[in-house]
């Protein structure tokens, strides 16, 4: 160990995170050939390359990718062992910043943004758009703080506390012409009526409703495809046409009625997830314990 001090593993962070010499200099504020001389460190101290050449820049060995999760958690500890022993909220000047769909944002947003603003006035939170393909290496790199997200979506290194469940309900305006005087729907007039759908990843026709309907050997009709759940509400309000969605997005909504799927949608799971990192950080610990004291785990039933 004698070999291997804390700047050469905040070296090898850097280049797993850069995979560049060069960027990973500029963001430890070393030159380049002080960077190569650490890698040439490294590598003797591993007994491994840890990086090779590729097109742009320079790829991982097995061996780095190995350390990878070490390397990282050990430097979170150590910038932990750094940070004051308190933190305090009414004073505090940082910029927290979170990862969410636009569901999650307009069900969590609201009630945390109101606790945080009156213990925490000069905190900065700075919500943007979840890359599920991403979000693993953005927490790693401390791009993101906080991700709000569904359980397997949750990389398996990551911590992760469940927020709430989830449950689909069937949307139409107020006194569409299917209802009149009901309060569901048969799954023939289910079928019979025009969707629309929200897909997040482009303007796919089907979902999970169809996937449930093909098992009962039904169809339906998906005339509207749009990206945001945001949007439909608006939609449904001036149209015939009928989703099913997320509970939570529909509560409170002026304009629109909800009533049972008439087939069966499992629903799921909203998890706040967050990297080793920022585990033991005061602050980001506040932050986190002040989002579950607004969705408190239900007590289990004895």
């Amino acid at each position: 160990m004698n070999s291997l001090d804390f700047n050469l593993l905040k070296a090898l962070e850097a280049l797993l995170d850069e995979c560049n010499v060069t960027r990973a200099a500029k963001r430890l504020g070393v030159t380049q050939p002080a960077m190569s001389g650490m890698l040439v460190r490294l590598r003797a101290h591993f007994g491994d390359p840890l990086f090779v050449r590729a097109q742009r820049g320079i790829v991982p060995t097995r061996r780095a990718e190995e350390l990878a999760a070490e390397v990282r958690k050990i430097i979170a500890q150590i910038n932990a062992l750094q940070q004051p022993a308190s933190f305090t909220p009414s004073s505090a000047n940082l910029t927290f910043t979170i990862a969410a769909t636009d569901y999650a944002l307009r069900t969590i947003a609201v009630p945390l943004l109101s606790a945080i603003r009156q213990q925490a006035p000069h905190i900065k939170i700075a919500f943007v758009t979840v890359d599920e393909a991403q979000i693993q290496r953005q927490l790693e790199r401390g791009e993101v703080d906080l991700a709000l997200i569904t359980p397997n979506t949750a990389h398996p290194d990551l911590h992760a506390r469940h927020l709430f469940e989830e449950h689909y309900l069937c949307v139409l305006r107020e006194h569409h012409p299917v209802l009149k005087n009901r309060k569901k729907l048969t799954l023939e007039q289910f079928c019979a009526l025009d969707h629309a759908l929200v897909s997040l990843h482009g303007a796919a026709f089907s979902g999970i409703t169809d996937r449930v309907l093909d098992q009962t050997g039904k169809r339906r009709k998906v005339c509207v495809s749009v990206g945001s759940f945001l949007i439909l509400p608006d939609i449904l309000r001036s149209s015939d046409l009928v989703a099913v969605l997320p509970s939570r997005l529909v509560d409170g909504q002026q304009g629109l009625t909800a009533v049972p799927v008439p087939v069966g949608i499992p629903g799921f799971t909203k998890v706040a997830a967050w990297h080793e990192r920022t585990h033991q950080d005061p602050a980001q610990r506040w932050m986190r314990e002040t989002l579950f004291r607004q969705f408190p785990i239900p007590d289990k039933k004895t």
